[in-house]
C-alpha cells in the first residue's frame, strides 16, 4: 500500500532539506538550461520565486525576464474566514519583490486579478511531486487548486520538481487539476499523461 499524501509530504520535505546546498544550486542552474524548450518568444509566463528547499531559484525568473517574457508572479491571500483565495498576480520586476507571508517573495502592488492566469501560455507550478498522469502533490494549502482551473485551454501547466520527485503514481482527488508537463533538472521538460518506464515509484 502506498503512502498517504501527508506521509509523502513529510518524506519529500525531509529529503529536500537534507540536500547539500551545492546540489540544490546545481539543480537550480540546470533548470535554467531548459528554458529554450519552455519558452519561444515574448509570451506571458506565470512563474514563482522558490523559497527554502524548493527546486530552482530567482535565476530562472530573471532569465525569463531577460528573454523578454512577461513574467507574472503569484500573490497568495485568504478571505476573512481564512480560506485560500484564487491567486492574484503581479508583473515581475527584478527590484520589485517584497517579503510576504509564509516566507514568500511577491511583487509589490498593483496586482492583477486571478483571471490574469488565462493570459499565460505556460504556468510554472511549485510541487512536492508529480506523477506520469499529471497528478500533482502540493503542500495542501489549496491556492493552486483554486487558480489553475482559470488557465487558458491549451496552456502548458508545468510542475517544477527534482528528478526523483517525478513518480509513477500519486494519490489523486477529484478537484486536482492535472499537470501537462514536469520540469526537472536532468530530464528537462517532460510531457505527462504518457507512459514513461523511467518514473520512480513512491516508497
Amino acid at each position: 500500500m502506498g503512502l498517504t499524501k501527508t506521509e509523502l509530504r513529510v518524506t519529500i520535505l525531509a529529503a529536500r532539506r537534507a540536500l547539500p546546498p551545492h546540489e540544490h544550486d546545481a539543480d537550480a542552474h540546470a533548470l535554467v538550461t531548459h528554458l529554450d524548450t519552455l519558452v519561444s518568444g515574448t509570451e506571458t509566463v506565470c512563474a514563482y520565486v522558490p523559497v527554502g528547499s524548493e527546486p530552482g531559484s530567482t535565476e530562472l525568473v530573471d532569465s525569463l525576464y531577460r528573454r523578454g517574457v512577461r513574467v507574472l508572479l503569484p500573490v497568495a491571500r485568504h478571505d476573512t474566514a481564512g480560506i485560500p483565495l484564487p491567486l492574484q498576480w503581479g508583473e515581475y520586476r527584478p527590484t520589485g519583490l517584497v517579503d510576504a507571508r509564509f516566507g514568500l517573495r511577491e511583487p509589490a502592488p498593483p496586482w492583477l486579478g486571478a483571471d490574469a492566469i488565462a493570459e499565460a501560455s505556460t504556468i510554472l507550478v511549485p510541487a512536492l511531486a508529480v506523477d506520469r498522469a499529471g497528478t500533482r502533490l502540493g503542500r495542501g494549502a489549496g491556492f493552486y487548486d483554486r487558480t489553475l482551473r482559470l488557465a487558458a485551454p491549451g496552456a502548458r501547466i508545468v510542475a517544477v520538481v527534482r528528478d526523483d520527485e517525478l513518480l509513477d503514481e500519486l494519490p489523486a482527488e477529484p478537484h486536482d487539476v492535472p499537470m501537462t508537463h514536469a520540469l526537472t533538472p536532468r530530464r528537462g521538460l517532460v510531457t505527462l499523461g504518457e507512459t514513461d518506464a523511467g518514473m520512480t515509484q513512491p516508497t
